[in-house]
Parts: C-alpha cells; sequence; structure tokens
C-alpha cells in the first residue's frame, strides 16, 4: 500500500543557498493520536489511509511520502530586538507542497522530525505538550476566523526527548500557506546577497501576491501587501485576547498568517500590558504592544527590500517609509471596526472610539474577563445586563458605561435580535483558555488520556455556539487554576 501526496516542490527549486536537503529522522515506534480528517480531504488527502500504521511513519517522519524533497529551511531574525544571523529550521523538515481543494498551494511540514543543519546542537525533537498545544491554539485560530498555520496531525514517537525531565516525543504535522518569514527575507540581506533577496521576493510574489507580478514597482506593492496583511492580522488578534508571546521576525509569515504558537496565550481577565511568555521579561511582546512590533518587524523587512527600491538609498528610504506609514492607519481601521461590531455598533460616529475605551478601562480596572464580558453584552443591549456585570470587581463601574452605551445603541437601526445575532457572531463563547490546555496536556503526558484533548477541540471547533453542555469550557479560570507562564516549544 502506498499514500500518496500530490507534491510540488517549488521552494527546493530556488538556489541551493535557500535551504538544505535533509531527511527526517526515523523514530522508534510512532502512533497517531490525532488526524484531522476534514483538512486532509481539503488537501487532497486521505484521512483512511493516512489513519493507518504507514500513515503514522509518514507522519513521524519514519517514512518518506512518494514525491517529497525534504528540505529544511534557512532564515534569520530578530530575537527580542537582538539579530542572530542564521537561524533556520532547527526541527522542522518541509516535505512539500500541495494544491488544496481552493487551489491554494500549501507547505507540508513536520515540526520534532530530528535534527537539520541549522538545529545549533538541538536535538532536532518536540515534546508531546508543545506539539498539543500548536495544534489546539492553531486550530481554535482558525475556528475563529482569524488567519493562521494548521495542524494536520500528531503523533506520539515512542522516544522520549530530555528536556529539564524526560518527556513523550511528538512530531507535528503543520500546513501553511508558506514558512517564509521576514528574517528568511533577513538572511539574504544580511549577507550582501541582493540577488537572493529578489529571488525570494519573486517567488513570494508568485506564490502570495500573484496580483502584483504586472504592478509598475512589483517589491514596493510587495511591502505593502504584508503591511496590509500584517496590520488587519494583529489587529484580530486583539479583537479575541490573543498574545502570540514570541514575535520575533523569525516569527513572522509574509503570507499573513499566525504562525509559531510557542508562548502563546489568551487574556482571561483584560489587562493591556499582559505577558505570559517565560522569556519575555520586559514585556517587548505584551497584548497591547503587538501592533508596535508588527511595524518594528514590518520595518526589517522593509530594510531587506531597499536594494530592490532605489539605487539610491536616500529614495529608496523615503519610498519605504511611505508605504510602512500606511500601517497605522490600517491597523486602526480593521481595528475600531472590529471593537465597534463586538459592542453591536453598526455604524460609527464620532465619540465611538472614546466609549469604546472607557469600556476597555474600566474592564482593566475590575479585572473583567476579556472574554465573556464582550459575550455578555449581546444579553445586555437586551436589557439583561446581569452576566455582564459579574466580570466586574465593582459592577456599577459596567452600571456607569452600560447608561451611555444603550443612548448609543439607540441611535442605531437594528432590532435587538438582529444585535444580538451580530454581537454573538463575532464575541466567542470559547477560547482556548490557558488552564484547560495545561490541563489537556498534563492529562495526555502523565496517564495517556487524550480525552480531554478531543472534547477541547470539539468545543473550539464552534467557539460562537453556546454549546450548553459545554458551558463549563467558557468559565474563567479559579484563582488555583490560573497559569501565569507560557513556555516555548523547543
Amino acid at each position: 500500500m502506498t499514500i500518496h501526496f500530490p507534491f510540488q516542490n517549488t521552494y527546493s527549486a530556488l538556489p541551493a543557498n535557500f535551504f538544505a536537503r535533509v531527511a527526517p529522522t526515523p523514530v522508534a515506534a510512532p502512533r497517531l493520536i490525532k488526524l484531522n480528517r476534514p483538512l486532509a480531504v481539503q488537501l487532497g488527502l486521505d484521512p483512511d489511509l493516512l489513519s493507518t500504521a504507514e500513515g503514522a511513519e509518514i507522519l513521524a517522519g519514519k517514512r518518506l511520502p512518494d514525491g517529497a524533497d525534504p528540505i529544511a529551511m534557512a532564515y534569520a531574525g530578530h530575537q527580542f530586538g537582538h539579530f542572530v544571523p542564521q537561524l533556520g529550521d532547527g526541527r522542522a523538515i518541509l516535505l512539500g507542497e500541495v494544491i488544496d481543494k481552493d487551489g491554494v498551494r500549501r507547505d507540508i511540514q513536520l515540526k520534532g522530525s530530528g535534527p537539520t543543519p541549522f538545529s545549533r546542537r538541538g536535538d532536532g525533537r518536540a515534546a508531546l505538550g508543545p506539539v498539543l498545544r500548536e495544534y489546539i491554539v492553531s486550530e481554535a485560530m482558525f475556528a475563529l476566523g482569524i488567519p493562521t498555520t494548521r495542524s494536520l496531525a500528531a503523533v506520539v514517537t515512542g522516544e522520549p526527548v530530555m528536556r529539564e525531565t524526560a518527556l513523550p516525543g511528538a512530531v507535528l504535522t503543520r500546513v501553511a500557506a508558506s514558512h517564509i518569514r521576514v528574517g528568511t527575507f533577513q538572511f539574504f540581506a544580511a549577507r550582501g546577497d541582493t540577488d537572493g533577496v529578489g529571488a525570494l521576493a519573486d517567488h513570494v510574489i508568485a506564490r502570495h501576491y500573484p496580483e502584483l507580478k504586472e504592478a509598475a514597482q512589483p517589491y514596493h506593492a510587495l511591502l505593502a501587501g504584508v503591511v496590509a496583511r500584517q496590520a488587519s492580522l494583529v489587529a484580530r488578534w486583539l479583537l479575541v485576547g490573543f498574545i502570540h508571546g514570541v514575535m520575533n521576525t523569525d516569527n513572522s509569515s509574509i503570507s499573513g498568517e499566525t504562525i509559531d504558537y510557542g508562548p502563546c496565550a489568551f487574556l482571561d481577565a483584560y489587562n493591556p500590558a499582559q505577558v505570559f511568555s517565560s522569556i519575555d521579561e520586559m514585556g517587548r511582546y505584551a497584548y497591547a504592544n503587538q501592533p508596535r512590533i508588527a511595524l518594528w518587524n514590518l520595518t526589517r523587512l522593509a530594510e531587506c527590500l531597499l536594494p530592490l527600491f532605489d539605487s539610491e538609498q536616500e529614495k529608496a528610504i523615503e519610498q519605504a517609509q511611505v508605504i510602512l506609514g500606511e500601517f497605522p492607519e490600517k491597523f486602526t481601521t480593521t481595528y475600531q471596526a472590529g471593537l465597534r461590531a463586538k459592542v453591536g455598533l453598526f455604524t460609527a460616529r464620532d465619540g465611538d472610539e472614546a466609549l469604546i475605551q472607557d469600556l476597555l478601562d474600566a474592564m482593566a480596572r475590575n479585572a473583567a474577563d476579556f472574554t465573556l464580558t464582550f459575550r455578555h453584552l449581546g444579553e445586555a443591549a437586551s436589557g439583561d445586563a446581569a452576566d455582564a456585570r459579574a466580570q466586574f470587581t465593582d459592577p456599577a463601574a459596567f452600571d456607569e458605561w452600560a447608561g451611555r452605551w444603550r443612548a448609543r445603541l439607540a441611535l442605531e437601526q437594528q432590532t435587538p435580535a438582529e444585535r444580538k445575532a451580530a454581537m454573538g457572531a463575532v464575541n466567542p463563547a470559547f477560547i482556548p483558555r490557558n488552564h484547560r490546555i495545561e490541563a489537556v496536556i498534563a492529562a495526555a503526558v502523565n496517564s495517556d488520556d487524550y480525552t480531554p484533548f478531543e472534547e477541547l477541540l470539539t468545543v473550539l471547533a464552534k467557539p460562537f455556539e453556546d454549546q450548553p453542555q459545554f458551558a463549563a469550557y467558557a468559565d474563567p479560570p479559579l484563582p488555583e487554576q490560573m497559569v501565569t507562564q507560557t513556555f516555548c516549544g523547543t
């Protein structure tokens, strides 16, 4: 029996310095613990065959499917502001690309599949916990409608990995529009390889921005396209309370997808300065800092593209600055439109931004749960404010704001039922709560029990539905359940 992947390999057709050819390292006893069957079908793959023992071997890297051309991609990156000229895929191997049912080219990559020339003394392996975290959060982000890499499968390897202690090893099969990052451009720019930057830019335009091929200034248009996608992406993160946790340039996707779910987390109580990542000691990647960091990362991309803009550096810098200058407005447009929708406003009026900011300020002062406050505003708009008030340590703070909010709602034409339905469609009831993820990981690692994992995935697949049978999954953590730190998955 042969499992066929209809691979194409456009990235491995680029110059040899773009990657290293390396095969996954076989593992002892791969066992499939989760296959994303709908995604497999979308990719043109047979989920029944992938669920076999041979399928598990392919998804663990023990066996290569026909047509694979496995490579580890080269890239550089700013890590917490410090430039590292060579990073690259240290524990990930790109098997190839497939064209999905919608005609979109998608990478299929194994994470945790063994060492590569970019491993930097690492073992190239992944522990089970980070694999489950990425599977859960990436699929939750997809269900929330936020551009993201996807998870096709999770496999345990039958081998331990050594971190602070021995942990079960695992491999994640990740699917992405591509794995090209800001750091990929930096890899060539840092070496003065303008030809490499140009070849990469041409590849990105052909793959992600084909409409720009005929633009008068395609490289300028490329930067503008990436700016627009990143501005929209980060705005949408903030609207669901998501904190990436490690927004290094090597974790900033050129396609505009969320990539690399390491120490990521979702807000419980609203706090714009919230940090979960154990390595973000200075709060560089705090919740409210994410738009500023996105622009910082895009500025690093612009620096790489300068030689393609104009032979005169000053002129090239001026041109790049104009494009980068579009980021704040693009971010604000998406963010403010999203906030208006979250509070049930269908039109924009003077004073709306201040009104919504007053709510956020009151939430911050009163430790209000971010997700539940907005979810319960739907009922509050119809007069039942009990659940919304209950999120505030001082419910009177909500009452004062709600009076002004209802006066503003009265200027809209929608019926209460229309407003509640619209608010319910943008304010999720369920997010991947940090304490729920930790409980799933503990059950899997300590007891080989994946029932909590499966149940959490079931809940998160329908985040905007009430799901009364799973109502407890909407609850914030009890004090003893609170997660204050999350960790990188290396």
